[in-house]
């Protein structure tokens, strides 16, 4: 069998070795989770030094830092809100719009309706206006030939 030791390479990573049993073939150390609490997830090399030396509220660093941060939430708030009223704008000419078509629509399908029925009439009165055929004036008009 081989051996595990576990060395703590950077804090929340534990690495595992392995040393190979002779004439074996060797095997790829493996990371994992040091504690339960680790997550997976690593920490970039910027914020642990942050997290660990605290700035000084006093600093012109930190006023800098914080004036800078105010400014562009600042100015994400003024986007996301002119964002909002151009959506809110659009869709109430969208509704504009639609109520148009909508009316539009109404008054074609009366215009539609009124003139289907006059054609309907006029095709009515044709069919009541034509005499019907007789069976007389063609074998008379045949017989005279």
């Amino acid at each position: 069998m081989s051996k595990i030791a576990q060395q703590n390479s950077a804090p929340g990573i534990s690495v595992i070795h392995t040393q190979a049993p002779a004439g074996g073939l060797q095997q790829v150390p493996q990371l994992v989770p040091a504690g339960p609490g680790g997550g997976g997830k690593a920490v970039a090399p910027s914020k642990q030094s942050k997290k660990s030396s605290p700035m000084d509220r006093n600093s012109d660093e930190y006023r800098q830092r914080r004036e800078r941060n105010n400014m562009a939430v600042k100015k994400s708030r003024l986007k996301s809100k002119q964002k909002a009223q151009d959506t809110l704008q659009r869709v109430n000419q969208l509704k504009e719009e639609n109520e148009r078509l909508e009316a539009k629509i109404k008054l074609l399908t009366k215009e539609l309706s009124v003139l289907k029925d006059l054609f309907l009439e006029h095709a009515h009165n044709l069919a009541d206006n034509v005499p019907p055929p007789s069976t007389e004036n063609t074998t008379s008009d045949n017989a005279g030939q």
